[in-house]
């Protein structure tokens, strides 16, 4: 059944979530342009991200109906679209499908960092275009208002709120897949072979001798200094939580626990040799633990007791939570009752 515009912008204006958010974007246009494929290109995304609605459903595929462009491609075509007056882009080969580019501008209208790509057998009449660009607007402002929903006011990683979701999320996927990963139940055991994703807690050293001794503005600027290190530190595909006070989460990928203990020892290290203002040196303690078809309070569980280890333990250095069990230096479980997290 096809919505009217204004169900649309009710179904819009109501997501919660990015991935929501595009969706029901590309559904209004799709439905609105009776188009045969509706995409949003972000085309200054490192390697070039894209979301699909075709046939009903979305997807970050490409799609058959329209080409496969290479990010340059795509930096060239959203390009050509801003020089132009009306800032949009038609064109139709004879016999095929006509494509129509239309940029997606931030709140600022300065700038743009995505192009909505419509096909269709017939090209855009002027009314439907007018409409397609009021929602990219409506789009736009929306989407700037999920951001800062969604990340921390102080050092613009994403937030405690936004970690709680997509944590649930993520181990709710893993325990999808655990009847056809069994490598994941041996877990304890070794180094899981199809392990992906992980997660580290990471605390400042100290943290209270820096407020105590040059004040909480200060404190303040070594946590903005420290997520600007953790920011650059980790891949795009990588998130970086703030989760409060001087505590950080990470969401790791890595195809093993060398690369995984890799990245945060990298972190560690990065953080060792950096010249802090004021104080010069500040360390960093970190936990992790890879994640299984466990509660997520167990699993934070986990890699906060790795962590409190670390600090126990002559802090600066990054623990395992599976090595430290069996190695015995740390009780396999955490209680919900020690240790809370939602």
């Amino acid at each position: 059944m096809a919505y009217t515009l204004l169900e649309h912008l009710v179904e819009i204006t109501s997501c919660r979530t990015r991935k929501a958010l595009d969706g029901a974007l590309l559904r209004a246009c799709a439905d609105l342009a009776a188009a045969q494929e509706c995409a949003l290109w972000f085309a200054r995304q490192s390697g070039s991200g894209r979301r699909c609605w075709q046939d009903g459903k979305m997807s970050a595929a490409t799609a058959d109906a329209a080409s496969a462009f290479s990010a340059g491609q795509l930096e060239a075509e959203l390009q050509r679209c801003l020089a132009l007056p009306l800032r949009y882009r038609c064109d139709q080969a004879p016999g095929e499908f006509a494509h129509t580019w239309l940029p997606v501008w931030q709140p600022n209208h300065h700038d743009a960092s995505a192009c909505l790509h419509v096909t269709s057998v017939l090209p855009l009449q002027q009314s439907v275009i007018d409409h397609l660009q009021g929602l990219l607007r409506i789009y736009a402002n929306y989407g700037a208002l999920l951001d800062d929903n969604e990340h921390d006011s102080l050092t613009g990683l994403l937030n405690r709120k936004t970690f709680d979701r997509r944590f649930a999320e993520l181990v709710g996927s893993v325990d999808a897949d655990s009847d056809s990963q069994p490598a994941l139940g041996a877990e304890r055991r070794g180094v899981p072979a199809t392990a992906a994703h992980w997660l580290g807690v990471i605390d400042i050293d100290h943290f209270k001798q820096v407020n105590d001794q040059f004040g909480h503005v200060y404190g303040d600027e070594v946590l903005i200094l420290l997520a600007n290190i953790l920011k650059s530190a980790f891949r795009q595909q990588d998130r970086v939580y703030r989760f409060g006070g001087e505590e950080f989460v990470v969401l790791l990928r890595a195809a093993s626990l060398e690369h995984a203990r890799g990245a945060f020892e990298r972190v560690r290290a990065q953080v060792a040799d950096h010249a802090f203002p004021q104080i010069h040196r500040i360390t960093i303690s970190a936990g992790f633990v890879s994640i299984s078809p466990d509660t997520p309070v167990t699993i934070l569980g986990h890699a906060d007791q790795a962590l409190y280890f670390a600090k126990e333990n002559g802090r600066n250095q990054v623990c395992y939570y599976d090595e430290l069990v069996s190695s015995g230096q740390l009780g396999h479980s955490v209680g919900n009752q020690d240790v809370e997290f939602f």
